[in-house]
């Protein structure tokens, strides 16, 4: 792949819309992927580029929704070390086993996330009453998101808001937050499994990160000025995108 100076600022440019948009409401992928693809690399380089690119977005997230206190790294340890786990699990899974009916179920689980988004116009409004301990929901979500993470991918972005919501009782800034730092977590890890197997196509992937690291510092500090109202019809857009991108995938 030749890095024109025009390639590299549309690399850039398309950075920057994937790292604002997935700061926000995760589904950054939709933008980048693409992208990476139309560029001519092939599907496993651009899948390992794409999360070289990604992972200067998650940090740059997690680090402004720490630096603002929106999030607490310590009340996250457990959910780093089982999604750590999860998702070097997940990739390596993948490696041995067909995906395919992966990508039937979770456009379904999609649909009824954004369902049960629209429908619930008070989700995440507020902090609430938690459900599940701390320990526990990490040790489930930590270790089944992340290993979908590393196994398959799309939606992660979708799928940990909303649990967090539902079970931890914390209001969708603060989930938001707590998604990028888990997000980042088996980003890392599924970074160092397509650098291993020399799938990271490095110049690309740079271009691409310096736009991510400054939508993501734009769009974490919207989240955190505006708040859920803000945050909600993004994210059901995402979900919806997401969704329906899956389906004609499959369908195709």
């Amino acid at each position: 792949m030749s890095v024109t100076p025009l390639v590299a600022s549309l690399l850039f440019f398309a950075g920057f819309f994937g790292g604002l948009v997935d700061s926000i409401a995760g589904g950054g992928g939709l933008i980048t992927l693409p992208v990476l693809l139309a560029f001519g690399l092939p599907p496993h380089q651009a899948l390992g580029t794409n999360k070289f690119q990604s992972t200067f977005g998650s940090i740059t997230s997690s680090y402004n929704y720490v630096k603002h206190g929106g999030i607490s790294l310590r009340a996250a340890i457990w959910g780093i070390v089982f999604t750590i786990i999860g998702a070097a699990t997940g990739a390596q899974v993948v490696q041995m086993v067909n995906a395919d009916i992966l990508h039937w179920i979770i456009p379904f689980l999609l649909l009824a996330i954004l369902v049960y988004t629209i429908f619930s116009p008070d989700l995440g409004k507020h902090d609430s009453r938690p459900r599940w301990t701390q320990p526990v929901f990490y040790l489930v979500f930590g270790l089944g998101i992340g290993f979908y993470d590393g196994f398959f991918g799309p939606g992660t972005g979708s799928f940990w808001p909303v649990a967090i919501v539902l079970l931890l009782g914390l209001n969708l800034v603060k989930a938001t937050g707590y998604t990028k730092v888990m997000n980042f977590t088996s980003n890392i890890v599924s970074l160092i499994v397509f650098f291993i197997g020399g799938n990271i196509v490095f110049l690309p992937g740079l271009c691409m990160g310096l736009g991510e690291i400054l939508g993501a510092k734009i769009g974490t500090t919207l989240v955190i000025k505006k708040g859920v109202k803000f945050i909600r019809p993004v994210f059901v857009a995402v979900v919806l995108a997401t969704t329906l991108k899956l389906f004609y995938d499959n369908l195709k």
